[in-house]
């Protein structure tokens, strides 16, 4: 896949396109742990989630980087398998909401994040509109905190739904919402 360039007024030449994930591991979980305000020991946790995600022969991962090679937001995902932990946290919200069929032949966005310094220029939008142009899947599906929030605007605009909201992971202090839409997401017009 070639590098596709993020067109923003403030960051000129940041261009995605796939990485090797799990070299830059480390400095994908700088840019979350900066973005999500996370702890050190929430960083090691999610490191070897991350590394096994990676594992999946179906895994994808884009990154967004500087000219002088600096990643400053990434994205990864995998097809959606109803035994992972995920989805069966999340399959019984959907089951009451009616829309657990989500769970099958979707593309589970598992991490996107954009360095607070890059955020509200593109990238975050290039990278996942990049990452679910490359699959065959007919849908995607993400959670995301349950609240009002740019990221949450943003997949909105690209046609997510919600599917379910106030999900509770174990040891997350704040309820996620389940969100799905069909591929391909969709534009800005013009």
């Amino acid at each position: 896949m070639a590098p596709v360039t993020a067109h923003g007024p403030a960051d000129p030449g940041i261009e995605v396109g796939p990485i090797d994930l799990a070299a830059r591991v480390d400095e994908a979980l700088h840019v979350q742990a900066v973005a999500f305000g996370l702890s050190r020991d929430e960083v090691d946790v999610r490191r070897h989630i991350v590394l096994r995600h990676l594992d999946h022969p179906q895994a994808r991962a884009l990154g967004a980087l500087t000219p002088d090679g600096r990643l400053v937001g990434f994205v990864y995902g995998l097809p959606n398998d109803r035994a992972h932990w995920w989805s069966t946290v999340v399959e019984p919200y959907l089951r009451a909401t009616g829309t657990d069929g989500w769970l099958d032949d979707s593309f589970v966005i598992t991490e996107l994040h954009v360095h607070p310094d890059h955020q509200q220029r593109g990238i975050g939008r290039t990278l996942i509109t990049t990452i679910t142009d490359a699959v065959p899947q007919p849908r995607s599906i993400l959670s995301a905190i349950d609240r009002d929030s740019p990221a949450r605007a943003l997949y909105h605009a690209l046609g997510y739904r919600d599917l379910a909201r106030q999900v509770v992971f174990p040891s997350a202090p704040l309820p996620y919402a389940v969100m799905g839409a069909p591929l391909p997401l969709l534009r800005p017009p013009g």
